[in-house]
């Protein structure tokens, strides 16, 4: 992917297909199927791929387990199946991963694990392996750093993991291998309409400042947490349609769970699952679920979640967490669709929603990463009957996403720096230490202090100087201190 190259896309001024704003999960997964159906597609994100939410996951792929108990089968079943189809076409970014549920108590094991069987059972032909009751012996010996002292026994089940953010790259790499512009830190200012239809945008390079009118024959609103922005340039007194709730995760060191096998707690006090997951040589333990008022694409835990969490990870596990071992921590903001009938935004179902506007922009709102496939099809099939633009098939359930041959050394910073710019995009060190590596994700304190080191890199790949450096290397330190303790 060669950021030049996009750019000067835009310099042609025939009518785009399909133009997607937003660049995580739902608008690089709407880039991908509407390039592999043959449209000609292009798509615009504001700041970096993966940016908010698509990068602060608990990097779990799933079904969804609480909403069993909710009584959404539905919405399980579409999760369990694009679980299948994510560990078929991307293998090289989603894994199986082991969850042990402990009980500390009689009927915890019949009840946990009655729940577990349905999972089993509404994943068909797609489970992952057999749910397994354990004994007090057998969970301490798979989960070494759980909490022993009460301990009965456990449930086995396995479920999927991956990378969210390096998955965004993937799919971004995968659209454009099908032909599609996909540009970064190109910001939309304006719907652009002929009479009373959205005609296409304008929209800023945030590098350079140049402006852009840019022709669609249909625009995709896929921003997260930030569409209700997009929905009032067309509307104005458009109605707020998501409810922003925060999610937050703490990450620790690998020795307060070692092994390979994650933890899942069923049952907090704000009504969610709580998980302790081993990734990248880690801890994360999350999330919470607590509503937010207004979106913004940094947003920080609260000091009440991190206690929330350190209280839960002290209650299960065998060495007791506290503020001092927190390595990173991050919080992500779910947009969650508005409905009048849950009290707490844990209660609200993460089902997505399409909807069309009287001059035709295409909203899709709601969902999680597992189903970004599902949500990406519907989307594009609206899209199509919105616009009378012909309608081609959906190509993704049997699209393998884009692997790179080679990847450089995960020990050479400088290597990966280089990469990450030449082929993926990256512009700033940011973007390098939280999304082309995990490195602020993993390890903040250590983020920071590799922070010049790519900065220079950078500089060398894009001719920047030493000014720019400098900034650079300000601007990240003052970024990291909300991954700190």
């Amino acid at each position: 992917m060669d950021r030049k190259a996009m750019i000067d896309a835009l310099g042609d001024k025939s009518p785009w297909d399909i133009l997607i704003i937003g660049g995580g999960a739902t608008g690089l997964g709407c880039a991908v199927d509407a390039a592999s159906r043959g449209h000609r597609t292009l798509l615009l994100e504001g700041s970096d791929f993966a940016k908010g939410t698509s990068s602060r996951s608990t990097k779990l792929i799933h079904g969804g387990i609480r909403y069993l108990k909710q009584g959404n089968l539905r919405l399980v079943r579409e999760g369990l199946e694009e679980r299948g189809l994510l560990l078929k076409n991307a293998p090289h970014l989603v894994h199986t991963i082991s969850f042990v549920v402990p009980s500390y108590s009689w009927w915890g094991r019949l009840y946990y694990g009655a729940g577990l069987k349905a999972y089993d059972l509404l994943a068909g032909k797609l489970r992952l392996g057999r749910t397994e009751r354990l004994s007090r012996a057998e969970v301490i010996e798979r989960v070494p750093g759980v909490q022993p002292s009460g301990l009965r026994g456990g449930i086995l089940y396995q479920d999927g993991q991956f990378d969210d953010a390096r998955l965004a790259i993937s799919l971004a790499r995968t659209a454009v291998h099908h032909k599609a512009v996909v540009l970064n830190y190109c910001k939309v200012a304006a719907l652009i309409k002929a009479a009373t239809r959205i005609c296409g945008v304008r929209a800023r390079d945030v590098e350079t400042g140049a402006e852009y009118e840019i022709q669609s024959r249909v625009v995709i609103n896929a921003t997260g947490v930030f569409a209700d922005s997009i929905r009032q340039l067309d509307e104005p007194q458009a109605a707020a349609t998501i409810t922003p709730s925060q999610g937050a995760h703490i990450v620790l060191d690998r020795e307060f769970l070692p092994g390979d096998t994650a933890l899942m707690i069923p049952k907090t006090a704000d009504g969610r699952v709580l998980f302790a997951i081993p990734w990248n040589g880690k801890v994360i333990i999350g999330t919470t679920d607590t509503p937010s008022r207004k979106p913004t694409s940094e947003p920080a835990p609260l000091a009440e979640e991190i206690e929330f969490l350190l209280q839960h990870a002290q209650r299960y596990l065998a060495r007791s967490p506290r503020r001092e071992d927190i390595r990173s921590m991050w919080a992500g903001l779910r947009p969650l669709v508005k409905t009048a009938h849950a009290s707490k935004s844990a209660l609200i179902p993460r089902d997505h929603h399409v909807a069309v506007s009287a001059s035709g922009l295409v909203t899709v709102t709601g969902g999680k990463w597992t189903t970004y496939r599902r949500m990406a099809e519907e989307t594009l099939n609206t899209a199509e009957q919105a616009v009378r633009l012909e309608h081609r098939p959906c190509r993704t359930k049997e699209l393998e996403l884009d692997n790179p041959r080679t990847t450089p050394d995960d020990n050479d910073i400088v290597a990966q720096t280089a990469n990450a710019v030449r082929n993926e995009m990256a512009r700033t060190v940011e973007d390098v230490l939280a999304r082309r590596t995990r490195l602020l994700f993993l390890d903040a304190k250590a983020a920071v202090e590799t922070g010049p080191l790519v900065a220079r890199a950078i500089a060398r790949e894009l001719d920047r100087d030493e000014s720019w450096i400098a900034d650079q290397v300000k601007a990240f330190a003052t970024l990291a201190r909300d991954y700190l303790p």
